[in-house]
């Protein structure tokens, strides 16, 4: 199993920039795909980016590409998303998640294909 911790959320004004970061606990995070979901009251959680295992396969979400970028650092168990040129609509919770797979494919797009999520960080983006 993984405890995952998120951090680096907060209040910021359109065009800024923020990382957030994704800290894991128990086993290493190197067994698991990684995912960044946001969500917004009254709605699912929706998919924002994943990695794999090793780092060398990324997925974006249409919204987010070319914006936001998603990275990790196996030896520190953390995984990353970068976010540039924020956005009013990127106001979220923002989860990440993990599943224990060797591939990243577009099932990892849903949020019921992750077994572990961690408690959610507020982005909240002014215009």
């Amino acid at each position: 199993q993984v405890a995952l911790v998120e951090s680096g959320g907060g209040l910021v004004q359109a065009g800024d920039s923020l990382r957030l970061s994704c800290a894991a606990s128990g086993r290493p995070s190197s067994s698991y795909a990684m995912g960044w979901f946001g969500q917004v009251p009254g709605k699912e959680r929706e998919f924002l980016a994943a990695i794999s295992r090793s780092g060398n396969n990324k997925d974006y979400a249409d919204s987010v590409k070319g914006r936001f970028t998603i990275s990790r650092d196996n030896a520190e168990n953390t995984v990353y998303l970068q976010m540039n040129s924020v956005k009013p609509e990127d106001t979220a919770v923002y989860y990440c998640a993990a599943v224990s797979t060797f591939g990243l494919n577009v099932r990892y797009r849903r949020a019921d294909a992750y077994d572990y999520w961690g408690q959610g960080t507020q982005v909240t983006v002014s215009s």
